[in-house]
């Protein structure tokens, strides 16, 4: 029934996409939408799991790629370096604290697990989603630079994140016979020459592109096909000489993008458009093939884990990460509590399953698709009444002023004589 389910699958796109513009202000977000008609249409029978299975991995891994350049692509490195001390806080010190913290509260709950498989655990769940957020950085209620900080942090810790990630996922596999030396090689070369080759392919890629644009050899159209090969030629280049290929997508949208500063305009407006398309599917995907056994596998201890990472793990590393800068007590809560799992965690823990033995596997799989689907719907619900709280609230104060419009991505910066609401001097 698997072309019944496929069909059913797109009529319901359909619809969300009709009604997108009015579900946008509403509890009702895109990834609580596709997770639940995913998890409907599996308990219903309409899919082959087989099938799905197969389709999952082919749409996770892809999606992650291209999500991950393209997020990586809109991030001006000079003017985060400059001007956004929040981001900045929560990235540098923020994100490492939050798998610090996140380790220490998994070993409360899993007291007979390795420390590697605990910080395992806390790195898959400390990366960020601004997907479940939307509602939250598009709401003009919330400040700008509160909104900006948001997105920008969001863009780049799965990014971060992932070699950690990597690195546990591999510490904790089996060891297949390697020694220590073995270990560190290939440690090494997934954590280097991805990142080397994710340079090279962006930065050459982007100055062939400026110099077929400058002489007229290519035109908007092809220039999107362009930059989407060069996603795949990062993925696939890394990995022929023994990098890995996610880090060098990430790297080569860093690159490709301070390269072209904004004047790949596909990049944007792709990320609207049809990614918002992965995204979905990425989502349903999800909801369709791992959602059920994780709702299965869902115990006490796993669910307790998860609120502790929601309610305490995030919320106490910014908070601490932030100590210092001028964000007030309410924008540090604000900050704190959206920081929704969603699909970096997902897929993440889908890419090392086949590395980890079987004894953590089935847990770690458990704990983080539980807390993309519970983030999915406690972040969905609550970020527009608490964004025009948080709005109303610091609209009475003084400690956060009038902003200009928020700049787009490379197209313009914050004037040098400011220094606020997470804005410093150069």
């Amino acid at each position: 029934m698997t072309e019944a389910g496929l069909l059913l699958a797109f009529v319901a796109a359909f619809a969300f996409a009709m009604f997108a513009r009015r579900l946008a202000g509403s509890v009702l977000t895109a990834p609580i939408y596709f997770i639940a008609l995913g998890l409907v249409l599996a308990e219903i029978g309409f899919f082959e799991f087989e099938a799905a299975e197969e389709t999952l991995h082919l749409v996770a891994e892809a999606t992650l790629v291209v999500l991950l350049f393209l997020d990586a692509s809109q991030i001006d490195l000079r003017q985060l370096r400059k001007h956004h001390i929040w981001p900045q806080r929560m990235l540098l010190f923020g994100l490492p604290l939050a798998i610090v913290i996140g380790t220490f509260v998994a070993g409360l709950i899993l007291p007979d697990w390795p420390l590697i498989g605990l910080a395992l655990v806390a790195a898959l769940l400390a990366p960020t989603d601004a997907a479940l957020g939307q509602s939250v950085v598009t709401n003009e209620a919330v400040p700008e630079s509160v909104r900006r900080g948001l997105t920008v942090e969001s863009g780049l810790n799965d990014g971060l994140a992932l070699p950690l990630i990597l690195l546990f996922a591999s510490l904790l596999g089996e060891a297949d016979g390697r020694t220590a030396q073995d270990w560190l090689i290939f440690g090494g070369s997934q954590v280097l020459l991805g990142p080397l080759v994710g340079v090279i392919v962006g930065w050459v890629g982007a100055n062939i592109m400026l110099f077929a644009t400058k002489h007229n050899l290519t035109s908007a159209p092809f220039e999107g096909i362009a930059a989407l090969s060069l996603t795949a030629i990062a993925y696939l280049a890394a990995g022929e000489v023994g990098g890995n290929g996610f880090i060098a997508a990430f790297v080569a949208g860093l690159t490709f993008g301070n390269c072209v500063k904004g004047r790949c305009k596909f990049l944007f407006e792709f990320t609207e458009s049809e990614g918002q398309l992965f995204m979905w599917a990425a989502f349903f995907m999800v909801g369709l093939v791992l959602v059920p056994e994780a709702l299965h596998n869902l115990t006490w201890p796993i669910f307790g884990l998860i609120m502790l990472s929601l309610f305490v793990v995030r919320p106490l590393a910014i908070w601490l990460s932030l100590i210092g800068t001028d964000a007030n007590g309410s924008t540090k809560l604000f900050l704190a509590w959206f920081g929704p799992r969603g699909l970096a965690t997902a897929l993440f823990a889908l890419l090392i399953l086949p590395q980890i033995d079987g004894e953590y596997a089935e847990t770690i799989m458990a704990i983080a698709i539980n807390a993309v689907w519970i983030s999915a719907i406690l972040h969905g619900v609550s970020a527009t009444p608490l964004s025009k709280l948080y709005g109303k609230t610091v609209s009475k104060m003084e400690a956060i002023p009038e902003h200009e419009p928020m700049p787009k991505p490379f197209e313009t910066e914050l004037p040098a004589d400011k220094n606020q609401s997470g804005d410093i001097n150069d």
